[in-house]
């Protein structure tokens, strides 16, 4: 089990939109299996670059007006989106539905964004921070920027920012996120990651989660827009274009951690890096969790164990750490220390600064957990 924080606020760049009217027009989207999605479309007063938004899983589209509003002044058409399952678009409902529908809703969003990313192409006029990335790897000659808010990728949208250091980024989140808080440590990493001279990061004390932080703090709304218009106006990104990427902590380490036997010279660099500084923050411990199961669902469990087993000497006193490490012993067979680590869970979880619902969760799996390993023991 690991910590998932709600898919979040995006924003994904398309390549082309016409735009015929200056004034936002409601239209309704196709889905691949039919079902409709409501979006609406800010057009700028001639044909330029397209914006596409989507919004966090607690809100509707209107959430991205005001950026919206923005890009469309500044010469940028937007189109936001009502998931399938929020606001006026069809399917299920996302809110309190079952685990099984949640998944089905997961299935078909990356067909819904890819309709909304035709619309755009056409002229017509996590959810998340993971689907925008989805999308710009299904399209990578088309999706020149990314404006990533209060949220973390899947290890394939990691490498995919890794690996493509043409592509600049927008990273930005608040210290007192609902959702974790360690989410903007982990903006701040994935800005780091990002081998684009272009790429930038912006943090707050407060404004909680994705698009809320326009709230207390509008001039991100203008420093969003600024961006885009620097790097699809001004300065157009070029994709072609040779980019020498910019080395830092976080790169170096996600390469070794990630390469088939590179977890051992990961661990060295991450000793290394707390030698020199005992506060260094070399990954966070979401992805390095993700990065752990990763390695584990390939079948590198020694590797995966590592990643782990260093995930709880980073954060002590992460329960979810514990109890990810003892997926990895239960997986070798080694029962013992898998049981030792779900104990070091429970232990950990009154302290944890998670959620309640997730310690909740957490702690009655930890349990059942310890007593079928206890049962098996006798």
């Amino acid at each position: 089990m690991f910590r998932s924080t709600l898919l979040v606020s995006l924003l994904l760049i398309a390549r082309f939109a016409a735009a015929q009217t200056l004034a936002p027009k409601d239209v309704d989207l196709v889905a691949p299996d039919g079902t409709k999605l409501r979006a609406t479309f800010f057009a700028a007063a001639k044909p330029g670059p397209g914006v596409l938004l989507m919004h966090m899983c607690n809100t509707v589209r209107k959430s991205w007006e005001p950026v919206a509003q923005g890009l469309s002044e500044a010469g940028i058409n937007a189109l936001t989106i009502d998931n399938r399952g929020f606001g006026e678009s069809g399917g299920p409902r996302f809110e309190g539905a079952s685990p099984e529908i949640l998944e089905q809703l997961n299935e078909k969003w990356p067909g819904d964004f890819y309709a909304a990313y035709q619309f755009l192409l056409a002229g017509g006029g996590s959810c998340g921070v993971n689907n925008a990335l989805k999308l710009a790897q299904r399209h990578p000659s088309d999706v020149k920027v990314l404006v990533l808010l209060s949220g973390g990728p899947d290890v394939t949208g990691i490498n995919f920012v890794a690996h493509h250091p043409e592509l600049p980024i927008f990273t930005a989140g608040a210290a007192d996120d609902e959702y974790d808080p360690a989410t903007l440590q982990l903006m701040q990493w994935l800005r780091d990651l990002s081998g684009n001279p272009r790429t930038k990061f912006v943090g707050f004390p407060d404004g909680r989660h994705g698009t809320e932080i326009f709230g207390p703090h509008p001039e991100l709304v203008r420093q969003i827009v600024a961006f885009y218009v620097d790097t699809l106006i001004t300065s157009p990104v070029n994709l072609k274009a040779p980019v020498t990427p910019r080395k830092t902590q976080a790169s170096d380490f996600w390469a070794m951690a990630n390469e088939p036997g590179g977890t051992a010279r990961a661990v060295e660099f991450f000793h290394d890096a707390r030698k020199r500084d005992r506060a260094a923050f070399v990954f966070p411990e979401f992805l390095m969790n993700l990065l752990g199961y990763s390695h584990l669902q390939a079948g590198d469990t020694e590797g995966a164990i590592t990643l782990f087993k260093l995930n709880t000497e980073a954060y002590p006193a992460s329960a979810n750490a514990e109890d990810s490490l003892s997926d990895g012993y239960l997986a070798a067979g080694q029962k013992d220390l898998a049981m030792a680590a779900e104990e070091k869970c429970v232990e950990l979880l009154p302290a944890d600064t998670a959620n309640a619902e997730f310690k909740a969760t957490l702690g009655k799996h930890a349990q059942e957990r310890i007593a079928k390993l206890k049962a098996e023991n006798k």
